[in-house]
């Protein structure tokens, strides 16, 4: 089926990705059967460490957090989408993140956006075997995708 996207882009940042390319790269994460949404936050760097700090008890601002959203069980009859979480991008770490990298901004972008909706459907890196698994499942999207191996 297909994941929904609500864009906040509260600073009017206009670097951000068209809503279509994020739609895309979003739609290459989401393989279930169901409907579901997602909302995806823009936001600067005081915002990011403020809710870095609060969450994750780490004083910076970061690329990007996921909180996934725990609903109750959506009855078979219902039509309602499933609601999954939101995704915090901090676009002046990604911009300064990507040039540090050597990569476009676009590449991190579609690298970080598949990052963020992998946690949202539970994947996480604590563990080297998950991170492995993560970051292999991030890759072969991203090489899918038409982007380089955000690894190498």
């Amino acid at each position: 089926m297909s994941l929904q996207l609500d864009i906040q882009n509260p600073e009017a940042y206009p670097t951000i990705p068209a809503e279509g390319d994020l739609l895309h790269w979003a739609q290459a994460v989401w393989s279930e059967d169901a409907e579901a949404g997602v909302v995806v936050r823009i936001v600067n760097e005081a915002e990011s460490q403020a809710l870095n700090r609060a969450y994750r008890d780490k004083d910076y601002p970061t690329n990007v957090l996921s909180f996934p959203y725990d609903a109750p069980p959506i009855p078979e009859d219902d039509d309602d989408i499933e609601y999954l979480g939101d995704l915090v991008i901090c676009l002046p770490v990604v911009e300064r993140e990507a040039a540090e990298q050597g990569k476009t901004a676009t590449q991190h972008w579609a690298h970080l956006l598949i990052h963020g909706l992998l946690h949202l459907q539970g994947y996480d890196h604590i563990t080297d075997t998950e991170a492995e698994e993560m970051e292999g499942l991030e890759t072969t999207l991203l090489l899918k995708l038409g982007f380089p191996d955000p690894y190498h």
